[in-house]
């Protein structure tokens, strides 16, 4: 009988590591885009299993400072750190293969 294998991660999956594993000495500021283009700014965040709580600086044309957000409709992450790309070594990324380290 053969075993039904591990399911694939989900982009949600990746995207909730990246948060829950963040570095200590990377700021907590930047934008969210949602899978609807809608760009959601942020000064912190906090994270649990299934959703990313994002606080803003100033609220939103609702008055909101909080926005809970699924990591499943997370499109892409847009941040203020000026560093270097070796800072998000810790985070995983790495150099392409083949790349002359710099």
């Amino acid at each position: 009988m053969s075993q039904t294998p591990p399911p694939k991660p989900t982009r949600g999956d990746y995207w909730r590591h990246l948060f829950a594993h963040w570095p200590a000495d990377l700021g907590k500021s930047g934008a969210v885009v949602t899978e609807l283009n809608e760009p959601v700014r942020f000064v912190d965040f906090a994270v649990s299993g299934g959703l990313l709580l994002l606080q803003r600086d100033r609220p939103d044309t609702t008055g909101a400072r909080k926005v809970f957000i699924s990591y499943d409709a997370i499109s892409s992450l847009k941040l203020d750190d000026p560093g270097e790309l070796e800072r998000y070594r810790t985070m995983g990324f790495q150099p392409p293969a083949g790349a002359s380290a710099g």
